[in-house]
């Protein structure tokens, strides 16, 4: 299911139903994934009660304590993810490409953390994944890869640091 409780551009439920659908198989995951498309400010505070976190995010994910994550024959609801319609909207701003296509980079970044993958302690397994899962499902940059760019140009920054390549 799929609830659009704030609009995007060019995206409707069922548009969205469908590319679950096709991202939840290529992720290999079983069982139904609920996706809520919501406002920055539900987001803030849906981390907070989640994550002890106040300050809003652009995708949750919340696995079924019912769901398997091996493709067992009884994985009825997978999980559900919630999405923050504005910080993709700022996202698909900033990297020049339509808001529908980054409700659907989050979506499959959030199929993955249902499907058990953690991009912060899997020494980038879920890079690797959401790159190759991108390309097969034609979507731009994927958030892990926007993550380590980020990091990267954050280090950059910081007075005193200086990067040096190593051939």
């Amino acid at each position: 299911m799929v609830i659009l409780d704030k609009k995007v551009a060019g995206l409707s439920e069922k548009a969205l139903e469908r590319f679950v659908l096709k991202a939840r198989r290529a992720a290999r995951l079983r069982g139904r994934v609920n996706v809520l498309v919501t406002s920055s400010t539900a987001m803030r505070s849906l981390n907070l009660r989640f994550r002890k976190k106040s300050k809003p995010t652009d995708v949750l994910s919340f696995p079924s304590e019912s769901s398997s994550h091996n493709g067992g024959p009884r994985a009825g609801l997978a999980g559900e993810i919630a999405i923050s319609a504005d910080i993709a909207r700022q996202n698909a701003a900033r990297l020049g490409h339509p808001a529908a296509l980054e409700i659907k980079v989050l979506a499959l970044h959030g199929i993955l953390h249902l499907a058990g993958m953690d991009h912060e302690r899997d020494n980038g397994e879920m890079a690797r994944m959401e790159a190759r899962l991108r390309s097969v499902l034609r979507l731009p940059t994927s958030l892990t890869e926007r993550g380590r760019s980020d990091e990267d140009n954050v280090k950059a920054r910081r007075p005193g640091r200086s990067h040096k390549r190593t051939a």
